[in-house]
């Protein structure tokens, strides 16, 4: 029979350490700063794979600093052709850890048709609420195409 000691070493090594280290040598203000939708949508097809998008769906997290200065984006989550499932723990995860003081979150349709759908509307709802809870505010949601985008929060959506 084990003792509750080595269930309790067990448990302990079974926790992961966190480490915060953001030693880069990246002069942050030569980081691209975001002012409006239009810097997000340049940043963000310029970092996209043209072959992804208008193929599959993902969804993106663009992580800002204070000054709006982009920090660096990952793909939350890609899917098919219809769409993608963008789950909050995956979005916020790298924010807290990276400590960003925002986001920007974008996914695409591949069918270059940006009005968002009913679900991508309720995902937005959903994820602001968490970022209020987090004090990690999402300042915009954007669609985006190859030949264009839509923005939440310039069409007041946010």
């Amino acid at each position: 029979m084990k003792s509750i000691m080595s269930d309790a070493a067990l448990l302990t090594k079974a926790i992961p350490k966190i480490k915060y280290s953001f030693q880069t040598k990246v002069n942050p203000l030569s980081l691209p700063k975001v002012n409006k939708s239009q810097d997000v949508y340049q940043i963000l097809l310029k970092q996209w794979d043209r072959h992804k998008l208008e193929f599959i769906e993902q969804f993106k997290v663009l992580l800002l600093s204070r000054s709006n200065r982009a920090l660096g984006i990952l793909t939350a989550s890609t899917g098919g052709t219809s769409g993608t499932v963008a789950e909050p723990k995956l979005v916020f995860a790298p924010a807290i850890a990276r400590n960003a003081s925002s986001i920007i979150v974008a996914h695409n349709h591949p069918s270059g048709n940006v009005k968002p759908s009913d679900a991508d509307i309720q995902l937005t709802k959903k994820l602001v609420e968490a970022g209020k809870l987090l004090e990690v505010p999402i300042l915009d949601h954007l669609i985006i195409s190859k030949v264009g985008y839509y923005s939440f929060a310039d069409d007041g959506l946010m």
